[in-house]
Protein backbone atom coordinates (compact mmCIF):
# COMPACT_ATOMS: atom_id res chain seq x y z
CA UNK A 1 0.00 0.00 0.00
CA UNK A 2 1.33 3.42 -1.00
CA UNK A 3 2.17 5.69 1.94
CA UNK A 4 -0.06 8.75 2.03
CA UNK A 5 1.63 11.90 0.79
CA UNK A 6 0.84 15.26 2.31
CA UNK A 7 1.84 18.85 1.66
CA UNK A 8 0.87 21.81 3.77
CA UNK A 9 -0.54 24.95 2.18
CA UNK A 10 0.29 28.18 3.98
CA UNK A 11 -1.93 31.04 2.82
CA UNK A 12 -0.27 34.35 3.70
CA UNK A 13 -2.90 36.97 4.52
CA UNK A 14 -2.20 40.70 4.70
CA UNK A 15 -2.70 42.62 7.93
CA UNK A 16 -3.49 46.33 8.10
CA UNK A 17 0.25 47.07 8.35
CA UNK A 18 1.05 45.17 5.11
CA UNK A 19 1.07 48.42 3.13
CA UNK A 20 4.02 49.52 5.31
CA UNK A 21 6.11 46.56 4.19
CA UNK A 22 9.77 47.55 3.86
CA UNK A 23 12.44 46.35 1.44
CA UNK A 24 14.35 44.95 4.43
CA UNK A 25 11.30 42.91 5.51
CA UNK A 26 10.91 41.54 1.98
CA UNK A 27 14.60 40.58 1.99
CA UNK A 28 14.10 38.68 5.28
CA UNK A 29 11.07 36.97 3.75
CA UNK A 30 13.11 35.91 0.69
CA UNK A 31 15.96 34.70 2.93
CA UNK A 32 13.40 32.53 4.75
CA UNK A 33 12.17 31.13 1.41
CA UNK A 34 15.75 30.24 0.48
CA UNK A 35 16.31 28.57 3.86
CA UNK A 36 13.09 26.54 3.55
CA UNK A 37 14.18 25.48 0.06
CA UNK A 38 17.69 24.56 1.25
CA UNK A 39 16.17 22.47 4.06
CA UNK A 40 13.90 20.59 1.63
CA UNK A 41 10.69 22.08 3.06
CA UNK A 42 9.64 24.24 0.11
CA UNK A 43 7.64 22.59 -2.67
CA UNK A 44 6.33 25.79 -4.22
CA UNK A 45 5.86 29.45 -3.36
CA UNK A 46 4.11 32.26 -5.15
CA UNK A 47 2.23 35.53 -5.06
CA UNK A 48 -1.50 35.87 -5.67
CA UNK A 49 -2.72 38.65 -7.94
CA UNK A 50 -6.30 39.85 -7.76
CA UNK A 51 -7.23 38.29 -4.41
CA UNK A 52 -7.66 41.16 -1.95
CA UNK A 53 -6.18 40.42 1.44
CA UNK A 54 -4.16 37.38 0.37
CA UNK A 55 -0.48 38.01 -0.42
CA UNK A 56 0.65 34.54 -1.46
CA UNK A 57 1.09 30.91 -0.60
CA UNK A 58 3.73 28.32 0.26
CA UNK A 59 3.35 24.60 -0.29
CA UNK A 60 5.47 23.04 2.43
CA UNK A 61 6.89 19.57 2.87
CA UNK A 62 6.83 18.58 6.54
CA UNK A 63 6.54 15.40 8.58
CA UNK A 64 3.38 16.65 10.32
CA UNK A 65 0.90 19.51 10.55
CA UNK A 66 2.65 20.60 13.74
CA UNK A 67 6.04 20.79 12.01
CA UNK A 68 4.49 22.80 9.16
CA UNK A 69 2.92 25.17 11.67
CA UNK A 70 6.29 25.76 13.33
CA UNK A 71 7.70 26.71 9.90
CA UNK A 72 4.79 29.13 9.36
CA UNK A 73 5.34 30.80 12.72
CA UNK A 74 8.94 31.61 11.70
CA UNK A 75 7.94 33.43 8.49
CA UNK A 76 9.29 36.99 8.90
CA UNK A 77 6.14 38.61 7.49
CA UNK A 78 4.17 36.85 10.24
CA UNK A 79 6.74 37.47 13.01
CA UNK A 80 6.91 41.18 12.12
CA UNK A 81 3.12 41.62 11.95
CA UNK A 82 2.77 42.30 8.20
CA UNK A 83 0.78 39.10 7.68
CA UNK A 84 -1.07 36.26 9.32
CA UNK A 85 -1.49 32.79 7.88
CA UNK A 86 -3.92 29.96 7.46
CA UNK A 87 -2.48 26.45 7.22
CA UNK A 88 -4.25 23.60 5.44
CA UNK A 89 -3.14 19.98 5.03
CA UNK A 90 -3.33 18.83 1.41
CA UNK A 91 -3.33 15.13 0.58
CA UNK A 92 -1.45 14.72 -2.68
CA UNK A 93 -3.33 13.01 -5.50
CA UNK A 94 -1.01 11.93 -8.32
CA UNK A 95 -0.21 9.17 -10.78
CA UNK A 96 1.71 7.20 -8.14
CA UNK A 97 -1.38 6.81 -5.93
CA UNK A 98 -3.88 6.67 -8.80
CA UNK A 99 -5.22 10.09 -7.83
CA UNK A 100 -6.52 8.67 -4.54
CA UNK A 101 -8.88 6.21 -6.20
Amino acid sequence: MEKEKWLFAMFIEKTKSYNRLTKAAVERHVANLKALDDQGHLELAGVFKGYPGVAGMYLLRAASYEEAEELCKKEPLVVEGFATYKLKALQVADRENNYLL
